[in-house]
């Protein structure tokens, strides 16, 4: 799976679990924490999707948002978590 297909999954998560707004673009390079897509508890969400989805074990110290902050920065994570 290339890093295009892992953001494309990630985006329809995000678009269908937390943007409520359907007249709200979500860029790829935006930040979820700061904006307010995600919170906290979102993460959590997140996580374990990710984990299902892609079959793949997030450890704690790479719960940070340079992994996780953003649609490009969570496909890039995946893309090197798979490889």
């Amino acid at each position: 799976m290339d890093k295009n297909d892992i953001a494309v999954k990630v985006e329809n998560f995000i678009k269908e679990n937390f943007v409520f707004d359907n007249s709200k673009n979500l860029e790829s390079d935006q930040s979820l924490l700061d904006t307010g897509v995600i919170d906290s508890t979102g993460v959590l969400s997140l996580i374990m999707f990710l984990e299902e989805t892609f079959e793949i074990s997030i450890n704690d110290e790479e719960l940070v948002p340079a992994n996780l902050d953003s649609v490009n920065k969570i496909a890039n994570f995946m893309e090197k978590k798979l490889s």
